[in-house]
């Protein structure tokens, strides 16, 4: 059974023992011999004398690119990531704009392999208005279409209400081949007219004799109320 090569080894002057057993890159068996030739084997070949056993007797080289080879290892240990648990802080009175914001850097969290957390934060009278939360939660699972599953949907954690959602990696992965983007945008349903439709997150039941408060007026209702002229 091969062994594993480490990262941190000895490489031509730096091997002090003599002699040593040599293979090349293709671990094939060149024999034992002093150190001092193996090493202008490897200089001939453009390449690297690497102690890769140093605990065997005599203890064995091999011939290779040393830079190629910890590049690679490099390479491998940035390949393997830890799934995380971002969060992405969200307000009632968010606008399209921050809101779109927003949700491109979820999906660049979702695009590493993380899970996101979406918390709306509500403040004083606003945690009258739950259902304009689960509003926008919707919105934002829309908008994600199939890019994402939801792991847990709308609840109340304290004053706050939490969404978490995690990585499609399939669907991801075929996004970015067919738009050629590394990173998905979300520029929400109108954008991709053609996405799967997502089922809409029921609200929380109000219960038996609980009066609703009314939703405050938005601004722009505000606003084009203001510029109508008096019957």
């Amino acid at each position: 059974m091969a062994k594993t090569i480490g990262s941190n080894l000895r490489a031509n002057e730096q091997i002090r023992i003599s002699p040593v057993r040599v293979i090349n890159e293709a671990n094939e068996q060149l024999g034992i011999m002093e150190n001092y030739e193996a090493l202008r084997m490897a200089r001939e070949l453009g390449l690297d004398l690497v102690e890769v056993q140093p605990n065997d007797r005599p203890p064995v080289c091999r011939i290779m690119d040393y830079g190629k080879f910890k590049y690679k290892q490099k390479k491998n240990v940035r390949k393997h990531h830890e799934q995380q648990l971002k969060e992405v802080r969200i307000r009632p009175k968010t606008d399209d704009h921050d809101r779109s914001i927003k949700i491109n850097n979820a999906i660049k969290f979702l695009s590493k392999g993380d899970k996101v957390q979406f918390t709306m934060v509500f403040r004083g009278r606003e945690r009258a208005h739950r259902e304009i939360g689960f509003g926008i939660f919707n919105g934002i699972v829309s908008e994600l279409g199939d890019l994402v599953k939801v792991e847990r949907p709308p609840i109340m954690d304290g004053k706050n209400m939490v969404l978490i959602v995690s990585p499609n990696k399939a669907a991801l992965d075929k996004h970015m081949k067919e738009t050629g983007a590394s990173i998905p945008s979300a520029a929400g349903p109108a954008a991709n007219p053609a996405g799967p439709v997502v089922p809409r997150i029921a609200h929380a039941p109000t219960a038996p004799g609980t009066k609703t408060a009314p939703m405050p007026a938005s601004r722009e209702a505000v606003t084009a109320s203001a510029s109508q002229p008096p019957a």
